[in-house]
């Protein structure tokens, strides 16, 4: 028997102890990662998973989120997905109903969920909504070479749509997608992660988040990990893959996920954005990684009452 853990990225601390509830009354890591994050997705509070996503450039939230099993490094993923407010549920639905595919993305995607029996959900919050209106701006001078048949919206978005591609940043404080890592009693891992993505990203971008060895991968003989932040740095990087590689040689989780962050930062970015990493062993260890001072994930076990913060290691 192993003593049962959940680990979660920023943010994460809403979902936890409905992933923990589960894993104290003997139920599987694969379970317990679903139901924390499935409370996440539905934190209309949160724009960067789930209802309440910030959206992309046509002001539509597109979903990504894959779930990871350790024992078989079975895995299954969804991208681009509009329309469904539970995106790991979807997720792990392909895993275990579609096992001959891994990963699904846009009305591929949103077609399945369908025969699933999964309820459609208006994702674009007054909020979110709110948000978005605000980074478009409210300008509507007329633009050089743009025909009177434009509407104001049609020249706002032609004028600040590539703007917004390349200044985007994330606002002070927690941000980006979440990740759940759980450790179950019969000693199987598992890795969960979800995310609309970058705000106002590309129509059809898909981050590293439905991508196995980019932001989720998990081998039960090494461990599990996960990464947040800038996605494309992660899939450069085979970031999450890169992890589980380094607990194999023998690093521990702060220091794998520290090393990881280094490799990717050597990399020329020039939209470059944080990325952070988090790790958990098939023993119970975990760490993560982070290039901002003051970093922290969150982690329970059967006897937490409430979600415990610890540091992440500083990447100098």
């Amino acid at each position: 028997m192993t003593d049962p853990v959940i680990i979660g990225s920023e943010r994460s601390e809403v979902g936890l102890p409905s992933g923990i509830a589960v894993l104290r009354r003997g139920g599987s890591a694969l379970d317990a990662a679903e139901a924390a994050m499935r409370v996440c997705e539905d934190n209309e509070s949160d724009h960067y998973v789930g209802t309440g996503g910030l959206p992309n450039a046509r002001g539509e939230v597109e979903l990504d989120a894959s779930v990871m099993v350790g024992s078989t490094r079975a895995f299954g993923a969804v991208g681009g997905v509009k329309g469904f407010p539970n995106p790991i549920s979807i997720a792990r639905a392909v895993l275990e109903r579609l096992p001959q595919h891994c990963l699904l993305v846009g009305e591929g995607a949103e077609l399945f969920a369908e025969e699933c029996g999964f309820t459609r959900a208006v994702l674009l919050t007054e909020e979110a909504r709110r948000l978005y209106l605000e980074a478009l701006g409210q300008d509507d001078e007329p633009v050089e070479g743009e025909g009177e048949g434009a509407t104001a919206g049609d020249r706002r978005y032609r004028r600040t749509a590539s703007a917004l591609m390349r200044r985007l940043a994330p606002h002070a404080g927690p941000w980006g997608t979440i990740n759940v890592l759980a450790l179950d009693a019969a000693g199987e891992l598992c890795v969960a992660v979800s995310t609309s993505g970058y705000p106002w990203k590309y129509p059809g971008r898909v981050g590293d988040s439905a991508l196995p060895g980019s932001g989720n991968y998990c081998d039960l003989r090494h461990g599990g990990a996960a990464c947040t932040g800038r996605g494309e740095m992660a899939m450069r990087a085979c970031g999450a893959r890169r992890v589980v590689d380094l607990l194999a040689s023998g690093m521990g989780p702060a220091e794998a996920c520290a090393a990881m962050l280094r490799d990717a930062r050597s990399l020329p970015d020039p939209f470059a954005a944080e990325l952070r990493a988090l790790a958990l062993t098939p023993d119970g260890r975990h760490g993560g990684a982070a290039g901002t001072p003051g970093s922290v994930y969150a982690f329970m076990t059967p006897d937490h009452a409430e979600p415990e913060l610890l540091p992440r290691e500083p990447v100098a």
